[in-house]
Order: structure tokens, then C-alpha cells, then sequence
């Protein structure tokens, strides 16, 4: 399969998604970290891509969300953004009714 319909199919196939550096539990950056700490603490569970253990998409992801940079975390198929963005949606309490929007959407499904 093709590394850009892997992407699509990642992101079509998961309604939160974070890809990062390292895992939730092992961030491997400080953006990630604070990232995965603002997502974990809306309470849902999401799915993630360590892209320092995928290469292929690590280089090609930032082509095909035009985002030059990592985390990038996917809600609904739609990039959300990256770390400042997140902290500041979460911040504003925005990010939590995103989240929770999203996954009340998944388990209605």
C-alpha cells in the first residue's frame, strides 16, 4: 500500500488520532508530551502514530496535511493542528468539547 493511502486510511479509520513523537506513555518530545497531557486529560481515548518509529510517514505526512511539523492531531479526518494550537484550545475549554463531541459521535456509530 502506498504510504499516502496509509495516512488516509489511518486518519479516515480512527475519529481522534495523534501522530507524535514516541507514545502516550513515553513521549519522545516536549510538544508531544504536552500534547498527549492536554488529550488525556479530556478524558476520551485516542489512537496514535509514533512517527519516529514510521520514517515513511514522518516525511510524507507534513506534504499531505500541509503542516510542517509534529504532533499533529487529527479529529473527525480533519487536522486540528499542533501543539500550541492544541494547549490553547484546551486552555479555552474548546479542545474538551471537541474531544467529547468526537468521541460521543464514535460510540454512537
Amino acid at each position: 500500500m502506498d504510504i499516502i493511502e496509509t495516512i488516509k486510511e489511518q486518519i479516515e479509520s480512527n475519529n481522534i488520532l495523534l501522530y507524535m513523537k514516541g507514545s502516550p506513555n513515553q513521549p519522545q518530545c516536549g510538544f508531544s508530551a504536552r500534547t498527549v497531557e492536554a488529550l488525556m486529560a479530556c478524558g476520551e481515548r485516542f489512537a496514535y502514530v509514533d512517527i519516529l518509529s514510521n520514517p515513511e510517514i514522518r516525511t510524507n505526512l507534513p506534504g499531505y496535511a500541509n503542516w510542517p511539523t509534529f504532533p499533529q492531531l487529527w479529529v473527525g479526518g480533519e487536522l486540528v493542528g499542533g501543539c500550541d494550537i492544541i494547549t490553547e484550545m484546551f486552555e479555552s475549554g474548546e479542545l474538551q468539547t471537541l474531544i467529547k463531541d468526537t468521541a460521543g459521535v464514535q460510540a454512537a456509530e
